[in-house]
C-alpha cells in the first residue's frame, strides 16, 4: 500500500513536470492509467441518470395510453410503470457505486496533490520559505487542491450528464418531430443569450463583493494581532470605528449584490417560464392540429426544459472550470520551483566529532549590494565554545544559517570534521546537531510532545533531568497534568521565557555533537537566564557550541568570543582578553551597562 501511494505521488509530480504551463493536459493526465476505473464508473453514472432520461418518455406513453384507450390496453400503463420503477430503484445502487469508485479516485488524486506539495515544501530551501507567505502556501495545499478536486468531480459528473442529456433530448425530439426540433433550435439560443447578458451585471457585483471581503479579512486579522497594542494605548474606540467603516462597506457591497442576485433570479425565472410557455403553446397547437399526440406535448415540454436548463448549467460551470484551472497553475508554482535545498550525500559523516572550519567564505543575499560575509574564516575545535557578537546586520545569524546548511556560500568552504559541507548528507549531519532559534517554535500539543519532538524512546527520568537543567521542573510539577499539559496553539499557555526554555530543553535532549544558540536567552528574565546559562555552560563541556548573543554577560564562559563587523572578524579572544584590550567588544559591553 505504501509503495502504491509513493508511486501515485511520483506520477503526480511527473505529470506536472511533463506538462508545465498546460493545465488542461495536466488535468486530463490525472486519469492516466485509470481507464478501467473510468469505464466502470461511467457505466454506473449512466445507470444513475437513466431515470432522468426515461421519465419524459414513460410520462408521454402513459398520457397517450390514457388519452387514446382505443389504441392501447390498461396493462400498458402498468408495464410502463413497472419498467420505470425498476430503473428508479436501481438508482440507489448506481449512485452508491459511482461514489465508491469515482470519488475514491479523485480523493486519491487530491491526496497525491497535497502530499506532493508537502514533499516539495520539505525540499525547498529555507530562503524560499523566508520569502514566501505561509498563508499563501497553506492556501495552495488546502484551497487549491480542493478546487482541483471539485473541478475533477464537476467536469466528470456534470459535464458528462449535461452532454448526454442534451444529446438524448435532441435525438428523441428530432426522431419524433423535426418541426419541434427546429423550434428548439430557434428558441433555445435566444434564451441562453438573454441569460448570458443578465449574468454580466452579477459577475461585476460578485467581483466587487469578493474584493471587499478579502480586504476586510486582512483588516480583521491585523486588528486581532494588534489587540494587545490597541488595548495598551487605549485605542479601542478608534479600531472599532475603523472596523465599523470597513464592515459598512462590506454590508453595502453585499446588499448591492443581493439586489442584483434577486433581480437576476427573477429575470431568469421569467425568461425560462416564458420559453416554456412558448414551447407549450407551440406543441399544444401542433397537438390541436393532430400533428403530434398529447403525450408528446409533455415529452417535448420536458426535454425543452432539460436542454435549456443543461445549457444554462454549462454556462454556470465555466467559472468553476476557470477557478480549477487557475488552481492547477497555482499548485504548479510550488511543484515547478527550482529553489530546492541541495543535498549531495557524497561522503558519509558517521559519528561526528564536531570540528568546524569556515575557510575564506563569501556570502551575499539575493539582490544585496554588499557581501554579508566577506572573506570570513574561523576554525573551531571539537568541544570548543565560540560566541559571535556585533551590531545588527554584521553577519552573525548568517554564519549560523550557513553552518546549519540553510544556504551555501558563493565562495569558500565550510568544513565539518574536514569534509566540505557540500559533500555531506545534510540529514545525517543535522541529526547530530541541535538548534535553539531566536524565535521560539512550539506546536499545539503537550509539554512532553514538544520537548521530545524528533527524539524517540525518551524516559521520564531523562525528561525530568532536562527540565531541571533548564529550570522548568518546578513549573511543570505544579501543573495539573504535568508533562502531559497541553500548551495550546504555538504554546500560548506558557510565558515567553517558559516557551524558550522548552525549546532549549528540546535541543539538549538530542545530546548533540554541535549545538547552536541564536539569541536563545533573549526572551528570559534574569532568574530564568541564570538557569539557562548554567545549562549552556554544561553543554559547552560536552559538545561544540556556537552562540550568537546581544546580552554580552551571557557569553562570559565561552572559550572564545568573535566580534563580527561587516562580515569579518575584527576581534577575537576570551571575555577577559577582549575587555582588557578595550576594543570593539569593550565598547559594546559598556553600552549595555
Amino acid at each position: 500500500m505504501k509503495k502504491k501511494t509513493n508511486n501515485t505521488i511520483s506520477d503526480c509530480i511527473k505529470n506536472y513536470s511533463e506538462n508545465r504551463g498546460r493545465p488542461v493536459k495536466i488535468l486530463l493526465n490525472f486519469y492516466r492509467g485509470q481507464i478501467p476505473t473510468l469505464i466502470k464508473s461511467t457505466f454506473f453514472l449512466t445507470m444513475q441518470n437513466l431515470p432522468l432520461w426515461l421519465i419524459p418518455i414513460i410520462t408521454s406513453n402513459i398520457i397517450n395510453i390514457a388519452t387514446y384507450p382505443d389504441k392501447y390496453k390498461a396493462a400498458d400503463i402498468w408495464g410502463n410503470t413497472i419498467f420505470l420503477a425498476i430503473f428508479l430503484l436501481q438508482n440507489i445502487y448506481s449512485t452508491y457505486s459511482v461514489s465508491k469508485i469515482y470519488d475514491k479516485l479523485i480523493r486519491q488524486i487530491e491526496y497525491s496533490l497535497r502530499s506532493s506539495l508537502i514533499q516539495k515544501l520539505q525540499q525547498l530551501s529555507i530562503m524560499y520559505h523566508k520569502n514566501t507567505s505561509s498563508g499563501k502556501l497553506q492556501s495552495k495545499i488546502m484551497r487549491d487542491c480542493e478546487n482541483v478536486e471539485a473541478l475533477l468531480s464537476s467536469m466528470y459528473r456534470s459535464l458528462f450528464v449535461i452532454l448526454i442529456s442534451i444529446v438524448i433530448a435532441v435525438v428523441v425530439t428530432l426522431k419524433k418531430s423535426p418541426v419541434v426540433m427546429l423550434f428548439f433550435l430557434v428558441l433555445a439560443p435566444v434564451e441562453i443569450i438573454l441569460l448570458k447578458v443578465l449574468r454580466k451585471s452579477i459577475r461585476q457585483r460578485n467581483s466587487r463583493f469578493r474584493s471587499e471581503i478579502e480586504t476586510t479579512q486582512s483588516d480583521v486579522s491585523e486588528m486581532i494581532e494588534l489587540i494587545p497594542v490597541t488595548r495598551a494605548h487605549g485605542l479601542q474606540r478608534r479600531e472599532i470605528q475603523k472596523m465599523d467603516n470597513r464592515l459598512g462597506t462590506v454590508m453595502n457591497a453585499g446588499y448591492a449584490l443581493d439586489k442584483t442576485n434577486w433581480l437576476f433570479n427573477a429575470c431568469t425565472w421569467v425568461v425560462m417560464q416564458l420559453s416554456q410557455l412558448a414551447c407549450l403553446a407551440f406543441t399544444g397547437y401542433l397537438a390541436f392540429k393532430g400533428k403530434i399526440s398529447v403525450g408528446e406535448v409533455v415529452l417535448y415540454q420536458t426535454y425543452f426544459g432539460q436542454i435549456v436548463g443543461h445549457v444554462n448549467s454549462l454556462l454556470n460551470l465555466y467559472p468553476q472550470i476557470t477557478k480549477g484551472l487557475e488552481s492547477i497553475n497555482s499548485i504548479g508554482e510550488i511543484l515547478y520551483e527550482e529553489n530546492v535545498e541541495t543535498n549531495n550525500s557524497i561522503l558519509p559523516l558517521s559519528d561526528m566529532q564536531g570540528r568546524v572550519e569556515f575557510r575564506d567564505v563569501y556570502y551575499k543575499y539575493e539582490d544585496a549590494a554588499d557581501w554579508t560575509l566577506n572573506n570570513f574564516s574561523i576554525s573551531v575545535k571539537p568541544g570548543e565554545s565560540i560566541a559571535f557578537v556585533g551590531g545588527s546586520g554584521a553577519g552573525k545569524s548568517t554564519i549560523l544559517n550557513l553552518l546549519i546548511g540553510f544556504d551555501r556560500p558563493q565562495e569558500g568552504k565550510i568544513l565539518v570534521d574536514g569534509i566540505n559541507m557540500q559533500n555531506l548528507d545534510l540529514n545525517e549531519f543535522r541529526s547530530q546537531i541541535a538548534v535553539v532559534p531566536q524565535s521560539t517554535i512550539l506546536f499545539s500539543g503537550t509539554i512532553r510532545d514538544n520537548i521530545t519532538y524528533g527524539t524517540e524512546n525518551v524516559t521520564d527520568e531523562q525528561l525530568w533531568k532536562i527540565l531541571r537543567d533548564v529550570g522548568l521542573d518546578d513549573i511543570v510539577n505544579n501543573l495539573p497534568d504535568g508533562l502531559n499539559t497541553q500548551l495550546g496553539e504555538h504554546g500560548g499557555k506558557m510565558s515567553g521565557g517558559q516557551r524558550q526554555r522548552i525549546s532549549i530543553a528540546r535541543a539538549l535532549l538530542r545530546n548533540p555533537k554541535i549545538i547552536i544558540f541564536d539569541e536563545a536567552t533573549s526572551a528570559l528574565d534574569s532568574v530564568s537566564e541564570k538557569k539557562i546559562q548554567d545549562a549552556v555552560d554544561n553543554m559547552m563541556k560536552q559538545c561544540t557550541t556556537f552562540l550568537v548573543a546581544h546580552r554580552l554577560s551571557t557569553i562570559k564562559n565561552a572559550d572564545r568570543i568573535a566580534v563580527v563587523d561587516h562580515g569579518r572578524i575584527v576581534e577575537m579572544g576570551t571575555y577577559d582578553e577582549l575587555m582588557e584590550i578595550k576594543g570593539e567588544f569593550y565598547k559594546l559591553k559598556k553600552m549595555q551597562e
